[in-house]
């Protein structure tokens, strides 16, 4: 259940400490692709609490939202129109309400007392 966390903050530590840097032409995709990618997180562990979690489901969810996001933010701007904003608002609901169920999750078991 928290391998999906896990990951992600073993993440995030390495991108602290690397001296990669992206260049701003680039950071409208990594933004999208990040958000898509915290998305699929926390779908894992929503799934994980509700004991459907699948390796492999979470494995290509997780990569398939990452290029989708960037895609529609490369296709956006090829014709001009910012497209990435869809990949905001459709993965910043996402995230919103997973993160909502995970805490309804977690306050049912703590007050069950598990």
């Amino acid at each position: 259940m928290w391998l999906p966390i896990l990951g992600l903050l073993i993440g995030m530590v390495l991108g602290w400490f690397s001296p990669f840097s992206v260049p701003v032409e680039y950071s409208k995709y990594l933004s999208v692709a990040i958000l898509a990618a915290l998305d699929s997180v926390l779908g894992g562990v929503r799934a994980a609490q509700e004991n459907h979690f699948d390796s492999v489901i979470f494995l290509t969810g997780f990569f398939t939202n990452i290029l989708l996001a960037g895609l529609l933010a490369y296709v956006g701007d090829l014709i001009g129109v910012d497209l990435f904003l869809a990949a905001v608002v459709a993965f910043g609901v996402r995230l919103f309400n997973n993160l909502a169920i995970i805490r309804r999750h977690l306050l049912k078991k703590w007050e069950s007392g598990e």
